[in-house]
């Protein structure tokens, strides 16, 4: 994943919302809870944890019971320290008092509290990766020091694999075209991170690694769950049964979910994307522009899919006038750079959101050359029956534009190949007058006609169309 190309832009639940999720979450809550019982005879050891005796009345506390609940306890504790819910009043001594941040929790705002809890989500991130804690007792030497050779273990590796992960889960959950808030079985996601693309057939050892990683991510995922970051159904302990050992009951080896199945829930998608532009990331969020520019809007949708750049121009709309906000996409809309194309396709779509009150702003620019061909398109859409013919100079001029912002938006795909095959179907004699268009984008345009259309005469001509169009303008 690049940290210079933007990431598909996520849409979120309201701050309000998320902040009573994360005070909800199973860990934060339970270091709430320890951070307000820790009383002057609450005593931590030299790494700030609370002292061994103390467990077991922590865990009491809590309501936790069975073999994990110390560790249980100690984890929600070390949690309220690091999230400033307690603080070490005096480290000889090891006593505490409640933290500043714990008043957050319930006096704060809602950024408040999330920010309270992306501090615990960074504490439990960095403990999954971290082994078992039996491999780390194995591992330890005579003098207390952790071999880390011998548990086959590269810290920074480690959480490297763990961030992509994440990363590849929150592509797949933002991504129009993937599962969205579906759950991704863990298979699949172990081998993002482990098959090669271009490899065909995945070899016995790549699906040895593969379930390797989905091991670890079994391991990774119930630690992650109680902050809130996932929804995770374990892997099935019958799929990891000793070969010897029968069975309990039939296996059923088509079932994908019983492998695991992963989901982020909508505190998690927040929590990824504040880590996600912590670490260099473009992560943008349908919502960013709102108060910004109609300049900003066109440009900053320009690379969003369909369904977000519809949505944030909703919202960006919503907070205008009609007739103003048409007459400030229309201006940021002008231009004969690169981009220019693509900012008036998406002109034009989020003028198709205005109603009647924009027809004002439309009719203005009927004898711009840039703006009159859309313009003439809305009003005839919105029933105008007194809308001037376009002239065959406009349409020419309208259609390399077209294709253009096409381009920019799909690249080569099917949809612009039939556009082009219908194009040089309907007129004849395009190729002999397209290049004569006064479009910056004219030879590009004639060039990508020639490399899509399947009809050799017909790619052929195109490419001499284009060569003509450089010809004329020296290029």
């Amino acid at each position: 994943m690049s940290d210079s190309s933007p990431l598909p832009p996520v849409r979120l639940h309201p701050e309000a919302e998320l902040a009573r999720d994360a005070l909800s979450t199973p860990l934060l809550s339970r270091a709430a809870r320890l951070a307000r019982w820790a009383s002057p005879e609450t005593r931590v050891d030299a790494g700030g944890g609370l002292i061994e005796e103390q467990l077991p009345a922590a865990a009491e506390f809590l309501g936790l019971t069975g073999d994990d609940a110390a560790a249980w306890a100690s984890e929600a504790w070390r949690v309220a320290l690091d999230t400033g819910l307690v603080e070490i009043t005096d480290e000889e001594e090891g006593t505490v008092a409640a933290g500043e941040d714990l008043a957050l929790l319930t006096g704060g705002s809602p950024q408040d509290v999330l920010g309270v809890w992306l501090g615990a989500l960074d504490t439990v991130v960095a403990d999954a990766s971290v082994p078992d804690l039996d491999d780390l007792v194995d591992a330890m030497d005579e003098g207390g020091e952790i071999d880390l050779s011998s548990l086959d273990w590269d810290p920074a590796a480690e959480a490297d694999f763990l961030d992509g992960v994440l990363g590849n889960l929150y592509l797949l959950t933002v991504n129009e075209d993937g599962p969205g808030d579906r759950p991704v079985p863990l298979p699949a996601l172990a081998a993002s991170m482990i098959v090669p693309n271009d490899m065909g057939e995945p070899t016995n050892d790549v699906l040895e690694q593969v379930s390797d990683a989905m091991m670890r991510l079994d391991d990774q995922f119930r630690v992650l769950e109680p902050i809130g970051l996932v929804e995770y159904q374990p892997v099935d302990e019958a799929l990891m049964a000793d070969a010897d050992e029968e069975p309990a009951a039939p296996v059923d080896d088509t079932d994908v979910s019983r492998y695991g199945m992963v989901r982020l829930t909508p505190l998690g998608l927040y929590g990824l994307r504040a880590r996600l532009l912590e670490a260099g990331f473009a992560a943008p969020a349908v919502g960013d522009l709102v108060d910004k520019g109609a300049d900003a809007l066109l440009d900053g949708t320009a690379g969003f899919p369909p369904g977000a750049a519809q949505a944030e121009t909703e919202q960006w709309l919503d907070r205008r006038e009609p007739l103003a906000a048409a007459r400030e996409l229309l201006a940021a809309s002008r231009g004969g750079d690169a981009g220019a194309p693509l900012r008036r396709l998406r002109c034009q779509q989020a003028l198709s959101l205005v109603g009647p009150e924009a027809e004002p702003a439309l009719r203005a620019v009927l004898d711009d050359p840039e703006l009159g061909g859309l313009a003439r398109v809305w009003l005839t859409e919105h029933g105008a029956t007194d809308v001037p013919p376009p002239s065959e100079s406009m349409i020419f001029w309208l259609t390399v534009d077209t294709i253009a912002a096409q381009l920019a938006a799909e690249g080569n795909s099917e949809e612009l190949q039939g556009l082009v095959e219908g194009l040089a179907q309907q007129h004849s004699g395009f190729f002999a007058a397209a290049w004569r268009v006064d479009h910056p984008a004219t030879a590009d345009v004639l060039e990508a006609m020639g490399r899509l259309h399947p009809d050799k005469k017909i790619a052929k001509e195109a490419r001499k169309a284009a060569f003509k169009a450089r010809s004329q303008h020296g290029g």
